[in-house]
């Protein structure tokens, strides 16, 4: 006979797979891969779909330029620095200061001396190919072998286990002593280091006007981080190349753009200061209104390339360019004034669960795979006899599932009782962020309901029970559900964020009342 239990969610013990790991972290990499199902049905989708609003204003300006004649390109994340000092000039050193430049590890030349076969015999016993080793070592050396397929190219090509080639790397301190040099790549702070050499290949492939548009992300090495500077933001920039076009034109596009984006109030500065890839006295910063307030917030730079600079690239007409910062433009619509809090809320901003999202937070914990049927008969049945006086017997099914023939009744022996208890059919809702079993007369107002009683999840409890049973070859199942006092008692659950939030307010789960339900089942070979 077997009793059903707790819960089935999975959880590990974080703790204790930190110190097994310490102490072999291949063995508990290994080990703790059987924690984690490889079958079974046991997961839905749940309805959390929900966009990041940068993201959906990146929508609305894609449009925008789209409709208004721009090209759509990618340009590359990654620029050499000798970029940024032909467009800057003089400046160009000063401007470095603020990127972020990439390095490489380079790969050590290594050897097997003496005293290294026998640290391999000592990892790996009876370990005898040595030549195979070294040939892949320095196929690796080369940049034939890459680095996240080192592992694999051993245990194909020595035969060994992952286990074992894992060791032979630990065997080899240059492993541990490579050490990163930087390169001249650096990560783009600013589009339009990208945006001339882009150009010099453009000019010759496509008639003029060239009208372009790139969306992505730049990255700067602020020199701190706070409510208004991030190491990485989105900008959105246009180029426009041709035979003749002044810088009012270009500003009354860009108003366009603005009023598209319901920014109608859009003003020019020119600014005192010039950016040297840029012709003096045409960079101008673009300012809209803060909608709540009338104040002008600063948004875009844009204005002519310098023709200096756009030399260095052989081209010979004008490029009008603008570009501006999209969480900026976020924050303004939506009244957010930390940028941190716009990009990254899940480490900035207190969660927050409306009674709707709690509610539907609540879910079922133990399903079964098959068996709907069944659920439905086991919750009529339920309904039907609820009160009927003890002791009794209710027969709830019989016959065929999952290959069995099974019997499967309601029972009540104590004299005196009804076969369920008062709590039963009680509705789970949500008030004020607190879970509370109502009583089906006296549902708190204003609460908001779930989608489940008290029987939905104890149905689906015993249907998972039964089908554990068949799959284990057991002839007998009872289950009972006495006073419900947790969540789990009545096979619910939510997530550990919700609990959380929950106990952050001060609110409560009190789903406590008495049920009194209790179920056996006989399993039996069809016949």
């Amino acid at each position: 006979m077997s009793e059903c239990y707790g819960d089935c969610m999975v959880q590990f013990d974080a703790q204790k797979i930190r110190r097994q790991a310490k102490r072999d972290y291949e063995k508990t990499w290994i080990d703790t891969a059987e924690l984690l199902h490889r079958t079974g049905k046991s997961f839905e989708m749940a309805p959390k779909g929900r966009s990041h609003p940068l993201f959906d204003f990146i929508v609305d300006i894609r449009t925008v330029l789209l409709s208004l004649g721009f090209e759509e390109i990618i340009l590359p994340t990654m620029v050499d620095c000798k970029e940024v000092l032909r467009q800057y000039g003089p400046e160009g050193n000063v401007i470095l200061d603020r990127v972020f430049y990439l390095a490489g590890l380079p790969r050590p030349d290594i050897g097997i001396p003496k005293e290294t076969v026998q640290l391999l015999m000592n990892a790996v016993p009876g370990f005898d190919r040595m030549e195979s080793l070294k040939n892949i070592l320095r196929r690796y050396k080369k940049g034939e072998v890459e680095a996240d397929n080192l592992i694999e190219t051993m245990v194909t090509q020595l035969g060994v286990s992952e286990q074992e080639a894992t060791r032979i790397i630990n065997v080899f301190p240059e492993f541990r002593r490579m050490k990163p040099l930087p390169t001249s790549l650096t990560l783009r702070s600013h589009t339009t280091s990208l945006w001339f050499p882009v150009l010099k290949q453009v000019k010759d492939r496509q008639p003029l006007p060239i009208q372009l548009f790139s969306i992505g992300q730049k990255f700067r090495r602020e020199q701190r981080l706070d409510s208004t500077h991030l190491f990485e933001s989105w900008t959105a920039s246009i180029v426009i190349m041709a035979e003749d076009i002044g810088l009012e034109e270009g500003q009354r596009l860009v108003k366009s753009i603005f009023e598209h984006l319901r920014h109608p109030q859009v003003e020019f500065r020119i600014k005192k200061a010039t950016s040297k890839y840029y012709a003096p006295q045409t960079e101008f910063e673009a300012f809209v209104t803060q909608p709540r307030t009338g104040e002008y917030i600063e948004v875009g730079d844009g204005g002519f390339y310098s023709p200096v600079s756009l030399a260095q690239y052989d081209i010979r007409y004008p490029v009008f360019n603008f570009g501006f910062g999209l969480e900026r433009m976020v924050m303004i619509e939506k009244a957010i004034h930390d940028i941190r809090k716009l990009v990254y809320p899940y480490l900035y901003t207190e969660v927050e669960f409306s009674d709707t999202e709690i509610a539907q937070n609540v879910q079922i914990n133990k399903k079964p795979q098959a068996g709907n049927f069944l659920i439905g008969r086991i919750a009529q049945a339920a309904q039907t006899h609820a009160n009927a006086p003890s002791p009794c017997q209710v027969s709830v099914y019989e016959g065929e599932f999952l290959g069995k023939r099974i019997v499967v009744k309601m029972v009540e022996r104590e004299e005196g009782k009804k076969l369920l208890g008062a709590a039963a059919f009680n509705p789970i809702v949500v008030k004020d962020s607190s879970i509370i079993g109502a009583m089906p007369g006296r549902i708190p107002e204003g609460s908001v309901r779930t989608e489940y009683t008290y029987m939905d999840g104890i149905a689906n409890l015993v249907v998972h029970g039964i089908e554990r049973a068949i799959e284990e070859g057991e002839g007998q199942l009872k289950i009972r559900i006495g006073i419900v006092k947790r969540l789990s008692d009545a096979n619910f659950a939510i997530s550990e964020s919700v609990r959380r939030y929950i106990e952050s307010k001060n609110a409560k789960i009190d789903i406590r009342g008495p049920v009194f339900a209790e179920f056996h089942v006989q399993i039996f070979d069809a016949r």
